[in-house]
């Protein structure tokens, strides 16, 4: 049995088309044309320049396995070197089976497989699942998987009383992600703490369209609202972070979750973090949901802006509302 968990990969496959804000502009006035918007206003609103859109035969589970592949490629593993998978998502190809069961199939895995849902903090949750599975010697090497096509979400014909909650639908974008983590006998996954607001679920919600067909259908986000719901939870982060002694502008690397320029930028200002500290996804991205925190951390291997023994801080935060941070030791 190994004490300590680490994180050791982690990959993202990202598609090649770009969907540019003025062709989402161009699209939003031909289905909605009554709403007359300015230009720019995606843009001035989020700080949208760009997000990645995939193939039309792609679903969450093939972007996903494309950066399973990649990341166990780059680890020089086997399908057998891998003891559980995992997918955590908002976006799923089946409501049945587990999700990560399809992604498993896609890359040759034969190992246990299920899937963690809690909106865009599903791969920071399925990390704390990984950490102790991991601690009590249950499995050795866990592969999180994330795949997300949430432009389909996008709600093209909108009213003037429906674009308060609707035009953050043509923010998301479409991208698989993939994080290994693996049993150390070195600390790597060094402390985490998980709060909840459930009262401020109605802020965001996109309802089973099977289950719940008597409401409206679709992603709803009043983006007001569901900031006002994460208020006091980062009051009870910030106050775990001085229980650890952990001063954010010691880390070498701030991951945090970013569903607009925004939001991020306020967050930002409230837990004092250094803008240096933090790699920018949102504007040539796109809101990447669960991938978002996978997907800065393989940037920043990818621009060797992590070296052994860096600490890293993960900021997860999700419509519920939820909000989470890990602490890590590359």
């Amino acid at each position: 049995m190994s004490p300590y968990s680490r994180i050791t990969h982690a990959a993202v496959h990202l598609p090649a088309r770009r969907q540019h804000v003025a062709e989402i502009e161009q699209l939003l006035h031909h289905h909605s044309p009554s709403l007359n918007l300015p230009t720019g206003l995606l843009h001035r609103t989020f700080g949208l320049e760009q997000r990645t859109v995939a193939d039309p035969g792609d679903l969450p589970c093939d972007l996903a396995a494309r950066a399973a592949t990649r990341l166990l490629h780059t680890a020089g593993l086997d399908a057998a070197d891998i003891d559980l998978i995992l997918f955590a998502a908002v976006s799923a190809d089946v409501r049945e089976p587990a999700n990560a069961h399809v992604v498993a199939a896609k890359t040759g895995l034969s190992c246990p497989a299920f899937d963690i849902a809690n909106a865009c903090n599903g791969v920071i949750n399925a990390l704390q699942v990984a950490d102790a599975l991991i601690r009590t010697g249950q499995h050795r090497r866990v592969l999180i998987t994330c795949g997300e096509t949430l432009t389909r979400l996008s709600r093209w014909t909108l009213t003037r009383d429906q674009l308060r909650t609707g035009l953050t639908s043509l923010t998301g974008a479409d991208l698989g992600a993939a994080l290994l983590v693996e049993a150390s006998p070195l600390p790597g996954i060094t402390g985490s703490v998980f709060v909840a607001n459930s009262a401020g679920w109605p802020a965001a919600t996109l309802h089973d369209p099977h289950h719940a067909p008597g409401h409206p259908q679709g992603l709803h986000v009043d983006s007001e609202a569901l900031l006002d719901s994460f208020i006091d939870l980062d009051v009870q982060v910030t106050q775990w972070l001085k229980e650890q002694r952990v001063d954010v502008r010691d880390l070498a690397l701030v991951c945090v979750h970013q569903p607009s320029v925004p939001f991020t930028e306020t967050f930002r200002t409230r837990m004092d973090i250094d803008p240096a500290q933090i790699i920018p996804t949102f504007p040539h991205t796109g809101n990447a949901a669960a991938a978002t925190l996978p997907l800065q951390l393989a940037h920043a291997v990818r621009q060797r802006r992590l070296t052994p023994g860096d600490t890293v801080a993960l900021f997860g935060m999700a419509s519920g509302a939820s909000a989470a941070v890990m602490l890590l030791r590359w």
